[in-house]
């Protein structure tokens, strides 16, 4: 799917189904109870149910059931997490997130904050474009962390179509390579989200990442 630019500033849930269209485990025990009564009912007389197998049978079921109202109690409580943490992330729209997550370019300059490994002598941005195609490739200061602003150009020099990148950097200490890793950058966040795996925000591009994933957050940049 081709990628696009979100433009909803709002914050939402997802919705979750009512309870009266929950199947019910009382209802499910209950159908239980009407089977082995009619198992008992229709047993072969020489060969009939035993006792143990009965208690067998019931303390089985009375496990899953327990099972069940735990897992649904557990849903619950993780909807109601999220619910709060959403309400509590609220304004965070409109502002910028640091993330470590693929980048949409669309002709703006782009703040990264790459971070040189420990003892690195060189460092160099890589870019690679949706395909996993490398269309760039600079040195950037070593011995900085300082934010650099990612003009969005190839190897050429000509600026990169609009889509979604992923960069990364390589640290160098002399001719040995130290290590590879995601570049964060700066982006605004447009909405929050609950998912079953928690909160996430929603970032230029369609690009959903976990609220985990943000390690700073700054107030948008004053119109110049």
């Amino acid at each position: 799917m081709e990628p696009t630019t979100a433009t909803t500033t709002t914050t939402t849930t997802s919705s979750t189904p009512a309870m009266d269209t929950l199947p019910s485990v009382d209802s499910d025990y209950q159908t239980f109870l009407t089977m082995m009564t009619t198992q008992m009912q229709n047993q072969d007389p020489t060969d009939p149910m035993s006792s143990d197998e009965m208690a067998v049978q019931l303390a089985t079921f009375s496990g899953v059931e327990q099972q069940t109202q735990t897992n649904d109690l557990m849903t619950q409580l993780l909807a109601a997490t999220n619910a709060q943490a959403m309400s509590q992330m609220a304004g965070w729209v409109g502002d910028q997130a640091r993330i470590d997550a693929p980048v949409y370019f669309d002709g703006a300059p782009i703040t990264l904050s790459p971070n040189p490994g420990v003892n690195a002598t060189k460092a160099t941005l890589i870019v690679t474009d949706a395909n996993g195609v490398e269309v760039d490739r600079r040195d950037l200061p070593a011995v900085s962390s300082a934010d650099y602003s990612w003009d969005g150009k190839d190897s050429t020099g000509a600026p990169l179509p609009t889509g979604i990148y992923t960069l990364s950097l390589e640290s160098y200490q002399e001719a040995t390579l130290l290590g590879s890793t995601g570049v964060e950058y700066y982006a605004p966040v447009q909405e929050i989200r609950s998912s079953p795996s928690g909160v996430t925000i929603l970032v230029p591009g369609d690009i959903e990442v976990p609220s985990s994933y943000v390690t700073a957050l700054r107030a948008p940049a004053a119109p110049s």
